[in-house]
Order: C-alpha cells, then sequence, then structure tokens
C-alpha cells in the first residue's frame, strides 16, 4: 500500500501523464525523470511497430533494402530528438560486414547412404536445413557420421560427449538441448544454459575439425516447432566477415522422422541413443552411415549497420560511463522462392522492441535533469542470424565494456494490454537484482520468473552478446498475467502466437493490438536504467556466475 507521500507524489506527477496510460509515481526519481517517463506514449509505440512492420519494408531482412530503409529512419528518429551519435566517425552507424549465405534450394543435395540398404535422400526445408558456413559457393561433403549425443564439453559439470575421438573431416550427429537435470548444480537444472544452444554446438563440432555438424529437431527439446527451423533457415543466413573461428561446410538440422529412419537404416534405435546420450559416460557413436552432401550457396558480400545513439551524462567524472539499452530491429525479411504471403514482417519480433527503444530515446533526450553516467541506445542488426549485430557491438563498444554498467534489452514483447507481471530473467544474476525487485513492486508488477527455462531464453536475445564481455545484461519483458483476465489467458495467448505468428508471416501489426505493455515495461525500464545511471558503484554479476570472468576482466583494462 502507498504512502500518503506518495499517493499525493502521484497526484502531482500524473499532471505529467500520458491519459489511459499507467504511470506510478517513484519517488526515488527527480521531478524532470518522472515527467520524462511519464512521457513514455503507448500510441507512439504503436506508430513504429505500425511503419516498422508495414510490408514496404520487406521483412527488414539483414543487408536488404528494407534493412537498411529500417536502420536509416532509426536513425533520423534519434536526431529528431536530439540524441547525439555514437557510432563510427560522428555518425549514427556501426558499419558491419557480412557474407550473406542462401542456399540453393534445387541444386543442393543430402542424403544419407548406410553400408547395407538404399540410400536416405532428403528434401531440403521437408526433411532437413542446411547452410555453408565457409562463404563457399559450392562444397561437397563425403564423410563419415559420427553420433556425439548432446555433442557438449563442460569441464565444470564433469562433461564430456567427445572422449578425445578425432573428429577431423567427419559430420556429427547431435541433439538439441543439454541433458535433462533438476539438480541447479548440473547445467543450471531445467534451465538451459548456454551448451544447449545450436550456435555452441556448431561452434564446438567446427572447433574439433567436422566437416558438417546435423542437430536432430524434436519440437520439445528445441521449444520451438520445424516450421521455426524452417523458416529461420530457409532464406539468406549471415556470417561476420572478420570472424577467425573455424567454420562448417555444412550446419543444419533434420526431422525427428527422418534421425529415426537415419538410426533404423544403422541398425539403432533412436529412443535408446538418446537415452544413452543423458548419461556422463557416454561414449561417440560411429555409425555405418556415409554423409553425401553437395551444397550449393549464392555468395554475396554486404555491409549492415547497428544504429547507436547517446545522451550524454551531467557529471563530469562518471558521463564517460554508460548504461545501454538494445533491440534488435531486423527481421527476416523476403523469402522469394515461397509462395503466398513471404514477407516476414516481424511486428512483435522486434519492432515492437524498437518502438520501445525510440520512446526511451525521446524521454532520455526531453528531461530537462539528465543522469550522471550517460545513456547509449542501441538498434542491433542480425540478431535473427545468430546475434551478430550484438556480438559486434560488444567486441566494439562505443565506450568500453568495463564502463557500461548495464544493458537493458527489448525483444518480441507482445501487445496484449495492461501486464502485472515483468520478467527479466537474468536479473537475479547481477548486483542490482534489490533494485530491479524495488521497482517491480513501485510498478505493481510482480517477478514472473521463467515459465521455460528449458527453453533458454537467456542466451536467445541481444543481451546475452554484452553478458559474454562482461557487461550485467538482460532483457526486460511482461509476464503472462494481465489486467482483466486470468493467468490461463496469457498463456494462451502466448502459445497461439509461437504455434502461428513466431517466425512465420503472420507476424503482422493489428490495429486492435494493446500497446499498454510496451509502455509500462519501457517505463519500468527508463525508472531501472536512470537509478543504475544514477549509482555510486558500476553494477556487477554476482559472485561466482559464468559472467564475473569476463567483468573482472574487462575491469582489469581500467
Amino acid at each position: 500500500m502507498r504512502t500518503l507521500f506518495a499517493v499525493f507524489s502521484l497526484a502531482v506527477t500524473s499532471l505529467f501523464a500520458i491519459p489511459g496510460q499507467s504511470s506510478p509515481a517513484n519517488n526515488d526519481l527527480p521531478t524532470a525523470a518522472q515527467q520524462a517517463m511519464n512521457a513514455i506514449d503507448s500510441e507512439k509505440i504503436r506508430a513504429t511497430v505500425k511503419y516498422l512492420s508495414d510490408d514496404k519494408l520487406e521483412g527488414r531482412g539483414t543487408g536488404q533494402k528494407g534493412g537498411d530503409t529500417a536502420a536509416d529512419w532509426i536513425a533520423q528518429q534519434f536526431k529528431s530528438y536530439g540524441l547525439q551519435p555514437a557510432g563510427d566517425n560522428g555518425t549514427f552507424f556501426q558499419n558491419i560486414k557480412f557474407y550473406g549465405i542462401t542456399t540453393d534450394q534445387k541444386n543442393t543435395q543430402f542424403s544419407f547412404v548406410p553400408k547395407s540398404g538404399g540410400p536416405i535422400t532428403l528434401k531440403f526445408a521437408d526433411d532437413f536445413v542446411a547452410t555453408d558456413e565457409t562463404h563457399s559457393e559450392k562444397s561437397v561433403i563425403n564423410a563419415p557420421l559420427v553420433y556425439v549425443g548432446y555433442g557438449i564439453n563442460a569441464p565444470e559439470y564433469q562433461w564430456d560427449d567427445y572422449k578425445g575421438i578425432d573428429l577431423k573431416g567427419k559430420v556429427l550427429l547431435m541433439l538439441v538441448n543439454e541433458p535433462p537435470s533438476d539438480d541447479p548444480n548440473f547445467f543450471k537444472g531445467k534451465a538451459l544454459t548456454y551448451y544447449g544452444r545450436w550456435t555452441y554446438k556448431y561452434e564446438e563440432a567446427a572447433r574439433r575439425g567436422a566437416v558438417g555438424a546435423i542437430l536432430i529437431h524434436k519440437t520439445e527439446m528445441a521449444s520451438y516447432p520445424w516450421e521455426v527451423v524452417r523458416n529461420s533457415w530457409g532464406g539468406e543466413s549471415s556470417f561476420l566477415q572478420n570472424e577467425k573461428d573455424p567454420k562448417l561446410k555444412s550446419a543444419g538440422w533434420i526431422q525427428l522422422a527422418v534421425a529415426q529412419k537415419l538410426a533404423q537404416a544403422a541398425g539403432k534405435d533412436l529412443d535408446t541413443l538418446m537415452k544413452d546420450a543423458t548419461s556422463r559416460s557416454f561414449k561417440p557413436v560411429e555409425l555405418p552411415i556415409t554423409v553425401k552432401e553437395t551444397m550449393v550457396s549464392k555468395v554475396r558480400p554486404f555491409s549492415s549497420r547497428n544504429v547507436i545513439a547517446k545522451v550524454a551524462g551531467s557529471d563530469a567524472r562518471l558521463k564517460d560511463q554508460a548504461i545501454i539499452y538494445t533491440a534488435h530491429y531486423d527481421h527476416l525479411g523476403i523469402h522469394p522462392n515461397e509462395p503466398g504471403d513471404n514477407i516476414y514482417n516481424g511486428a512483435a519480433d522486434n519492432a515492437t522492441g524498437c518502438g520501445i527503444l525510440l520512446e526511451l530515446a525521446r524521454a532520455y533526450s526531453s528531461a530537462k535533469e539528465k543522469p550522471k553516467r550517460s545513456i547509449l541506445f542501441a538498434a542491433v542488426t542480425a540478431e535473427e542470424q545468430g546475434l551478430l549485430g550484438s556480438k559486434y557491438l560488444g567486441e566494439h563498444p562505443p565506450v568500453p565494456a568495463h564502463n557500461i554498467s548495464l544493458d537493458l534489452n527489448y525483444d518480441d514483447i507482445q501487445p496484449f494490454g495492461e501486464p502485472q507481471q515483468v520478467v527479466v530473467s537474468g536479473a537475479e544474476r547481477t548486483t542490482i537484482y534489490p533494485l530491479v525487485e524495488k521497482e517491480a513492486k513501485e510498478f505493481e508488477m510482480s517477478i514472473q520468473p521463467d515459465d521455460r527455462p528449458e527453453a533458454g531464453h537467456y542466451y536467445r536475445s541481444d543481451h546475452f552478446s554484452l553478458a559474454r564481455v562482461g557487461v550485467p545484461a538482460f532483457s526486460v519483458n511482461e509476464g503472462p498475467l494481465f489486467k482483466g483476465h486470468d493467468l490461463a489467458w496469457g498463456e494462451e495467448k502466448d502459445r497461439d502466437y509461437v504455434a502461428h505468428r513466431y517466425h512465420q508471416p503472420s507476424d503482422e501489426y493489428k490495429e486492435d493490438m494493446d500497446f499498454t505493455a510496451d509502455a509500462k515495461v519501457a517505463k519500468f525500464g527508463f525508472a531501472l536504467g536512470w537509478e543504475v545511471a544514477n549509482s555510486a558503484e558500476l553494477a556487477g554479476w554476482q559472485p561466482g556466475d559464468e559472467f564475473e570472468k569476463a567483468r573482472k576482466q574487462s575491469a582489469a583494462l581500467r
């Protein structure tokens, strides 16, 4: 229950509120900050989502016309709000060089050839998807197949699926996700770690000299259906040109039914193979199968841009430090080979995050008083390509990573109404979690634990790229409980979105969308960010956290 003083403060600050929007008083914010926060407008977020998800922007594909148009438009908004450019050479842009790889679905060939029996020939998109990470226009693979379980080497958990086997020149068959556990000290229990992500598995396979890696798709293990895999890998994939890590000639997925047929052809039972992989004693299994692939790709070098702006801090000593807000502006673009509606508009994912980012930028810029530390705003590219834009940002930050106190990221905030819960998974791993709890209480939102920890959401959005270089970072989103509805309603809305719109052309703007949620989590992030920007100390990671080492290494560079 609020005190009389809080009620009085609410009455005063309501003079500056947008009609019909929740604008709680925050007694720790100066009046200028309270006024700026209350000016965050859900209808301005709506306007951004409507523009960015219009067919004219062609799905904002990385390095495509629509993506470039989006970057230019976001920079123009930053400029119109009076923000300072924080990109390369006094511009709003951080220019990044990529290779775009599009698999030629007609000419690419993929088959499993058992020692006995006929070949199993696969059809692209229906049975498998694959990308050549080496930037070659044509790669030929004729190699033995080795089943490596989860494909994980994690010394801290005494887990090694590889057992020292020489895998150079071979193709690895592996499971997505990681060994199931309820023990928080073993792969963090139910919560997926980075070891379970497809990105790690491809990276580890390449480090071991494999020429290819094939993930077996199972909806419950991947946390998304085959349609998401097919749509995500069906268009152009992007890779950083300056990437020096080893790459695979074929990085792909196969359907579960294909894997079952493959196991049978090898004289194995897939369920048994999957069960065996859950044991520490698992050893790689060399299958009596040869993988024959001809990967044909269209390769195009191109540039894409992160868009970065700044509001300078007010303290002469602390203004060289910063907090940063991030959101990706890219989506999946156009898939020209698909019939019907083939524009992946990305209204929720992630025009919503961009709308919030721009409103935060406008609010901070308009504040008559500025926080002590500087505030950075980064609309990043190539998130859908594996967090590549934010990876580049983390490796080339406008402020040294050791001077960035916090990253608050916004990604895919569903416009379902006014949320009663906030999701800040990963915040509990930072030293500012008590402040997060306080702000949630101020906004009358309970903190909702990740209801699908097995999906590994922490490792699937751009804050992860900042965390990897030591910056305390997490995403801010809504929980499934909304005002006027029960919990089941919100959970069903989320399931419906994942099944029918996530990474599909149907993720489009609708006039009946209610952006109250987006405005509320924006205000929450504004208040939290302002307080961290004025804190006496930089934020950090809790002792023993997996990112603490990177933070200490970064701090040593001061």
